[in-house]
């Protein structure tokens, strides 16, 4: 991939979503902790000192993409959500329900939950004020659909719905470490088939703590 030099506002915003795309593309291939701005800018065909006029770091970009990846999957919630919880059940069964659905999304997304787990210790370390407040700007905006959402379901939630849906993305992002055992956890288990107790499913331990976060918040 080759640019020109961009001399617009829409060349400039194309720019910037190619950039985007590839640091998407580059996540389909590897955790994020192997994704440096080196290889994004062989990858997209610019100058890595381009690559910073519209990135100031590798943060920078993953943050973004955070939010990218957030607002996708809150859209595809919605109608999970719809389909997957039935409004006419008790608090306890939408509660269950509610728990499925979370972790029937959460769990395949990997990137996704692998960078929310990554905020406080790195994506938020080599960056401006100007970018964490703009992010945190837009990630209090998808915290408030998440919880317009979980409050949607099961209202019994209350005003313990927002904290319920922050908990439920960082248990989300801690889990998020397990999804991709390295070879040699792998050849562990295989090895010693009892050591296998400890490997932990990322749905299923989704489901669980979801459920019992909800079933402590809403009312018996």
């Amino acid at each position: 991939m080759t640019f020109q030099r961009a001399r617009s506002e829409e060349q400039r915003e194309a720019r910037r979503r190619a950039i985007l795309d590839t640091a998407a593309a580059m996540l389909d291939e590897m955790p994020v902790a192997e994704l440096s701005l080196n290889e994004l800018s062989r990858r997209v065909g610019l100058a890595k000192s381009n690559v910073l006029r519209y990135f100031e770091s590798r943060e920078a970009v993953l943050l973004e993409l955070l939010d990218r990846y957030l607002e996708t999957w809150l859209v595809e919630l919605a109608d999970e959500l719809a389909a997957g919880v039935d409004p006419r059940a008790g608090v306890e069964e939408r509660s269950a329900q509610l728990a499925g659905v979370l972790s029937r999304s959460l769990a395949p997304r990997v990137r996704m939950c692998e960078l929310f787990g990554a905020q406080g210790s790195v994506l938020e370390r080599n960056v401006s004020l100007e970018v964490v407040v703009r992010y945190k700007r837009a990630s209090l905006q998808r915290l408030t659909t998440m919880t317009e959402l979980a409050s949607l379901y099961v209202p019994e939630l209350g005003g313990s719905a927002q904290l319920f849906c922050l908990n439920t993305m960082v248990v989300a992002g801690a889990l998020s470490a397990y999804a991709s055992p390295l070879p040699a956890i792998v050849a562990a288990y295989e090895a010693e088939p009892e050591l296998a107790v400890i490997d932990l499913d990322v749905r299923e331990g989704l489901r669980l703590a979801i459920t019992m976060a909800l079933l402590g918040a809403v009312p018996r």
